[in-house]
């Protein structure tokens, strides 16, 4: 007895013909080849998009909360909460759990040596009074004042966390007073 090799292995070539023939499929299959990009590019895009509008709003925080203290005389803790409220509001929609925001006031003596005269914060660490501070040469006028509003959020993409991991956005600014001299805090700074 022969086995016909030809003639057993004749309907898995018309089957393997027919199937190279079928284009029926072809979109199907490319569309599932893409589909993994075009969703990465989605995702990317809508993070990429957060991130900056966050960064953006970090930039507008310390901005404002610079120029809120910077119009004042004289603060005390209850109007500083007020204005950690007001600007802690600028991150919304977005959450203020991962916000941080810092003012201080900074004393430049006569030899030009700034330190810090107060300091207030939202959830972070408050500079140390008395503490040395690095400031720009343009700034560093001596026998003046400065107030240094600096605000960081830690921001974590929902779907490249394991990627980038947490992104610190931060920034800070530097403002004369404007009504007086100096801006006194109550119950740390009596006198300019």
């Amino acid at each position: 007895m022969t086995i016909d090799l030809a003639r057993l292995t004749a309907p898995a070539r018309r089957l393997f013909d027919r199937l190279l023939r079928d284009r029926r499929g072809i979109s199907s299959i490319e569309f599932s080849l893409l589909l993994p990009a075009m969703a990465l590019l989605f995702f990317g895009g809508v993070e990429l998009t957060n991130g900056i509008a966050i960064n953006r709003k970090v930039s507008l925080l310390a901005r404002t909360l610079g120029d809120l203290v910077s119009q004042e005389t004289n603060i005390t803790s209850t109007e500083m909460s007020s204005i950690f409220g007001a600007t802690a509001a600028i991150v919304q929609p977005y959450s203020t759990t991962p916000l941080q925001i810092t003012v201080s006031s900074i004393q430049i003596n006569s030899q030009g040596t700034a330190t810090v005269a107060w300091s207030q914060t939202l959830n972070g660490t408050a500079l140390a009074a008395g503490s040395s501070v690095t400031l720009p040469a343009a700034i560093k006028i001596p026998s003046t004042y400065l107030i240094l509003a600096q605000a960081q959020y830690a921001y974590k993409p929902a779907v490249g966390y394991v990627v980038t991991g947490t992104v610190d956005l931060t920034d800070q600014i530097y403002l004369r007073p404007r009504m007086s001299s100096c801006v006194l805090f109550q119950g740390v700074q009596s006198s300019c």
